[in-house]
């Protein structure tokens, strides 16, 4: 059964801020990354680090992995998290677009697998991952009709 969208529910943009403290407030996201020359995604946790998103994956390196240009300035990923109740149909949703990087730093790594346990034990090796956001857009599906009073679009 075809269920249509609630005519009492709206859909917010998110501005840059909102959207990144809302990707914060939960522990688990997906990666996109291109395998092969295809998109390959991958539910991973994460925290947010110094406005970058960490993960950490037994898959960094070929997350990471390019030549040239690429090396210096990392690879384009996109990462989504959100918050959707099943039920109600609202909640939130954010995607980042930014440049991956293998964390090779020891002491960088040290920290970054003191802040960020894994949910699963690793296979193989252990890496992480720091995102640079460069695009971030998130929506918030909330109650009520368009023009009800409530929260803003960051456009406004």
């Amino acid at each position: 059964m075809i269920r249509h969208p609630d005519p009492a529910h709206r859909r917010i943009d998110l501005d840059r801020a909102e959207a990144l403290r809302l990707l914060g407030s939960v522990p688990l996201g997906r990666i996109v990354f291109t395998r092969q020359a295809l998109p390959t995604v991958h539910p991973v946790n994460h925290v947010l680090d110094g406005g970058d998103i960490v993960i950490r994956t037994p898959e960094g390196v070929a997350l990471t992995s390019q030549s040239g240009p690429a090396e210096r300035i990392g690879v384009v990923v996109a990462y989504e998290a959100d918050a959707i109740d099943p039920d109600t149909h609202l909640g939130w949703s954010v995607v980042v677009t930014g440049y991956a990087r293998l964390v090779t730093d020891p002491g960088e790594l040290a920290r970054i697998r003191s802040l960020l346990r894994t949910w699963a034990p690793l296979q193989g090796m252990d890496h992480a991952v720091r995102i640079r956001p460069e695009l971030v857009t998130g929506v918030l599906l909330t109650a009520g009709p368009p023009g009800a009073p409530g929260r803003r679009s960051g456009k406004d």
